[in-house]
């Protein structure tokens, strides 16, 4: 019986230990986002629009920043995980006509999960 007790807990565990290492990964992924764009409480923007709280925001919303005629007319009016997924894969092709320059995009599907996961804990709501 211990031993289940002791496999339980140890499973318990593991998820939030993942958890955490992808939203470290995550944040080494952003630093190449960091040359556009901000993220956290004392975010601003930049040469891209800040980041901070972006799933679950409104496409092209963020007050004072000059989206593309492209991102104004997208298929989609909310930032959901899926299309932040395929935004940082090749955000143009999510987005015809964006000004969004990111060429190599974020290939790796892990790479973007964890980037997404860092994303999300940048939200402090």
């Amino acid at each position: 019986m211990r031993k289940w007790t002791m496999a339980a807990a140890l499973v318990a565990v593991i998820p939030t230990a993942a958890a955490a290492q992808d939203v470290e990964a995550g944040a080494s992924i952003f630093k190449k986002c960091a040359a556009c764009h901000q993220i956290g409480p004392t975010a601003k923007n930049a040469l891209g629009p800040e980041l901070t709280c972006v799933i679950g925001r409104k496409v092209a919303s963020v007050e004072g920043f000059q989206y593309s005629e492209g991102l104004k007319k997208a298929a989609f009016t909310t930032w959901d995980d899926e299309h932040f997924l395929q935004w940082v894969e090749n955000n143009k092709k999510l987005v015809p006509g964006t000004k969004m320059i990111f060429p190599a995009g974020v290939k790796d599907e892990t790479d973007r999960a964890n980037l997404l996961a860092y994303v999300k804990s940048q939200c402090a709501k």
